[in-house]
């Protein structure tokens, strides 16, 4: 444990904080008997996998429970400001040397050994590879939300989701239709609002994915937005903050007022609408005794293997091609900011990582 965690205990926190997330979601789907009982299937798993990262912990191994794995760096859409594309990990034609869907399907079998309880799919746009999301429904112990734009989910993806229960798209909207389709691209909300309604014509439970601004806070948050989602069968909303890539987009950066607000905002839809799941990324990370990147309560692995910290911190010093999960959790580079001060220190925009990118670099570069 590092100086700057003091007597925090990360372990206990993101355990009571899975065990959170899936009451939630059993309580989000007491009217339907058959994603009910799924989620309380699951809620046995969830408890198993908690009890072997608790015993990995008694022996001096902190394991996370979170995991996203970017399985493509091809995307269809050019959304305004997207840190993926600015960052040039994603790009429009398919890239070469990706992981396999049989690699995937090995990371997902190690993962569910070591105790992790939740692998969020992401890209580019992880629809693309629809072998890799087939794997995953494989893997029954784990729960996979796969973070999509929606342009890609026709009658084919909704039978895999009918047949796989622990597959969860959450679909990217930016709030009504002017605001959604200014960032993603003209026709994009329309499409959303279709799928959310064939997936509840079919009884099957969605989320929302959210990427919150100071242009769009307070219309994601209101009452009129999220029971629009909760009446087509919405049962989680997760709310990214912004993070900047560029000097022109810092301006919509929620800052300590934005971020206080959307605080107290989940904490009292939580108490009023618990017929949704309410989850904020990167969260009150004061209340958590730091960022939990890095490994300390997730990492990611992008499309081509390389284990990093965060999708908004693209440095990696291990390929999991060449190690083993387990290993890639300790690999210097996240030893190094998980025992330092860097994922403690305050910082302005939604992800401390990004902002202090120079000291990742020079911790990447052994100075």
């Amino acid at each position: 444990m590092s100086r700057a965690e003091g007597n925090f205990d990360i372990q206990t926190y993101m355990t009571k904080g899975v065990e959170r997330v899936v009451s939630d979601a059993i309580k989000a789907t007491l009217k339907d008997p058959k994603e009910s009982a799924f989620m309380l299937k699951f809620a046995a798993s969830s408890k198993s996998a908690s009890k072997k990262r608790k015993k990995a912990e008694e022996q001096g191994e902190h394991i996370p429970p979170f995991l996203i794995a970017s399985i493509t760096s091809q995307c269809n859409l050019h959304c305004a400001g997207c840190y993926s594309r600015c960052n040039h990990a994603t790009v429009d034609s398919e890239p070469v040397e990706q992981l396999t869907s049989e690699e995937w399907l090995d990371i997902f079998s190690e993962a569910d050994d070591l105790g992790i309880s939740f692998i969020l799919l992401a890209g580019g746009e992880p629809m693309i590879r629809q072998d890799i999301i087939e794997a995953a429904g494989k893997r029954q112990n784990i729960l996979f939300p796969i973070f999509t734009n929606g342009t890609f989910m026709g009658d084919t993806y909704i039978d895999l989701f009918d047949r796989c229960r622990n597959l969860i798209p959450i679909m990217s909207i930016e709030g009504e239709k002017e605001i959604t389709d200014e960032r993603r691209g003209e026709g994009v909300y329309d499409r959303l609002i279709r799928n959310m309604d064939k997936l509840y014509d079919r009884g099957l439970i969605f989320g929302a994915s959210v990427t919150v601004t100071t242009q769009n806070i307070k219309e994601v948050t209101s009452g009129d937005f999220l029971k629009k989602l909760s009446d087509r069968g919405c049962k989680a909303v997760i709310f990214v903050e912004f993070v900047p890539v560029t000097d022109e987009s810092r301006e919509l950066t929620p800052g300590d007022e934005e971020r206080e607000y959307l605080r107290g905002e989940i904490g009292r839809l939580r108490r009023e609408h618990p017929e949704m799941v309410y989850i904020s990324f990167p969260g009150d990370e004061k209340s958590s005794g730091g960022c939990v990147a890095a490994g300390r309560g997730f990492f990611h692995i992008n499309s081509h293997g390389g284990a990093e910290p965060c999708p908004f911190s693209p440095y990696s010093d291990v390929n999991i091609r060449n190690t083993s999960l387990r290993e890639a959790i300790h690999s210097p580079l996240f030893t190094a900011l998980r025992d330092g001060n860097i994922l403690m220190d305050d910082h302005e925009g939604g992800c401390v990582l990004y902002e202090k990118r120079e000291q990742v670099e020079a911790l990447l570069a052994g100075n």
